[in-house]
């Protein structure tokens, strides 16, 4: 008998986490936003992230791509497993994460997501977006996230609001990029600066102090076309750590090509 699938197979979620570029643009908006947060000190606390910002990106990854691409059970375990983490954290720090800073990381999931694709592939349909939405809330739903949207709609009024209220450029954000430059390198930490500027909503780019155009913008054409020629490897190999090039080239599930 087959399992039950969390996300459908022609599921428009599947097609954006099953490509290294679309991720990758997920976790340059993601990275940015991360060290803006009122909250994240909660991510200082164990250290890890500051110490290894690139594995931190795959070890989460790796949990958001078990539960695209896994049956109903075995995604349910891995939500389950996120929480008896967060618990742990919480109980050695002695208090809780904030119900609102859950709702920020499910957002930015949700935005980037979106926006990586239509940047990378073609505008998205907007019964896509909701089907976006759709699977991330379920995944709120079951981690135990409180007031979440009630629809897609109602995300978009709640993520703009998140935005007003909860960036604030501190040490940890300053300490955070220091960070990114030190494991990237300065060639690679400006091609995550540039394609910051692109995928950014405006208050995070400004905030930020990230200029409004992006250099990388002229090149997102010749990129894409290069795909048709299988150049796209060639390519990120030559801004990628090569220390990580297997982890990226695991995670095309579906080819670019």
């Amino acid at each position: 008998m087959k399992k039950e699938l969390f996300v459908a197979e022609d599921s428009i979620v599947r097609e954006i986490w099953g490509k290294s570029d679309t991720i990758l643009f997920i976790f340059a908006g993601a990275s940015a936003e991360f060290a803006l947060n009122k909250a994240v000190d909660w991510l200082y606390f164990t250290g890890r992230l500051p110490k290894d910002p690139l594995g931190r990106l795959f070890s989460t990854v790796d949990y958001a791509r078990q539960i695209v691409f896994s049956d109903k059970e075995t995604a349910l375990r891995a939500i389950e497993n996120m929480n008896r983490i967060h618990a742990s954290v919480g109980q050695q720090r002695g208090s809780h994460i904030p119900q609102w800073a859950y709702r920020d990381v499910l957002f930015m999931l949700i935005d980037y997501s979106i926006k990586a694709y239509e940047l990378l592939e073609r505008p998205l349909e907007i019964s896509e977006k909701k089907e976006v939405f759709k699977v991330f809330w379920e995944v709120g739903l079951r981690m135990g996230i409180q007031e979440l949207p009630v629809n897609f709609e109602h995300y978009q009024t709640s993520r703009s609001l998140h935005l007003q209220q909860h960036l604030l450029r501190g040490e940890f954000t300053d300490d955070l990029y220091r960070q990114y430059r030190k494991h990237l390198g300065w060639t690679r930490y400006r091609m995550l600066l540039e394609t910051q500027i692109i995928i950014l909503p405006e208050v995070v780019r400004k905030q930020l102090g990230l200029r409004k155009f992006s250099i990388l913008s002229l090149f997102l054409f010749a990129y894409k076309f290069s795909r048709n020629f299988h150049l796209d490897e060639f390519l990120k190999a030559m801004i990628l750590p090569s220390d990580y090039k297997k982890e990226i080239r695991a995670l095309d599930r579906i080819s670019t090509h």
